[in-house]
């Protein structure tokens, strides 16, 4: 497959709408990003569990927003550069930067902007959250396969697409158990996860695990489970040597 290097693979109104709730990132209490910090350190935990430790190795957070798991992996050892479109996400993220005294690259470009620039320069690179944001999520997995290095890691996280997503996903988080605002999530945005390996096969990279992430609501706790990818899901890539 050609490789692309389109540079407008957003969503302006969702660039926008998470732009103006850009000064929340930080905060676990918030109704888009407190399950981002719930979830953070079971990310982090899978991350190095598949890819290995990750100190000394050179790491891309596409669509890193206000840097939760980027900072979270440069504290690890990792040499982090964080990329987004969002200007005022990026602006957060570098304050809290400053705050946190953690030291991470932020850069407003396209994962297909920088993958025409830095093809194969990074050891691991991860896209948690964003495929299910973005018009064309096919373009922003080849462009992480662009982006590692032969045989380095591409680790995913995103929402499948089925009747219970919809239901959970949905109904269940934005309109009965408020977990998230209404209008979050668009149900036919969702990447199904043959869909996902599908868009990595052609991109050059072999599925190594997919692993799902569930709520309980009666605990409000996420975990992982192998055995249920039918809402929220992770998956791991391995790109060609």
């Amino acid at each position: 497959m050609e490789a692309s290097t389109r540079s407008d693979n957003a969503d302006p109104a969702e660039l926008a709408r998470f732009g103006a709730l850009a000064h929340r990132w930080w905060d676990p209490q918030s109704d888009l990003f407190g399950p981002l910090h719930r979830i953070n350190p079971l990310r982090v935990e899978w991350i190095e569990r598949v890819a290995g430790p990750l100190a000394g190795r050179r790491v891309l957070d596409v669509g890193c927003g206000g840097g939760i798991l980027a900072e979270s992996l440069a504290s690890l050892g990792a040499s982090v550069t964080g990329i987004d479109l969002s200007e005022k996400s990026l602006a957060v993220a570098k304050l809290h930067r400053l705050e946190s005294g953690i030291n991470v690259d932020y850069r407003a470009v396209s994962a297909e902007a920088l993958a025409a620039e830095q093809p194969g320069a990074f050891d691991v690179v991860t896209c948690m959250e964003m495929l299910e944001h973005v018009p064309d999520p096919a373009s922003i997995v080849d462009a992480c396969a662009r982006l590692a290095r032969p045989g380095g890691w591409l680790l995913f996280s995103t929402l499948n697409r089925n009747p219970k997503s919809y239901l959970l996903a949905i109904l269940g988080a934005e309109y009965v158990l408020n977990l998230l605002p209404r209008g979050t999530h668009d149900w036919s945005r969702f990447v199904r996860p043959a869909e996902l390996a599908a868009f990595a096969r052609r991109a050059g990279a072999d599925l190594v695990e997919m692993i799902g992430l569930v709520y309980n609501p009666l605990t409000r706790t996420f975990r992982l489970a192998r055995n249920d990818v039918d809402v929220n899901y992770l998956a791991a890539f391995r790109r060609h040597d």
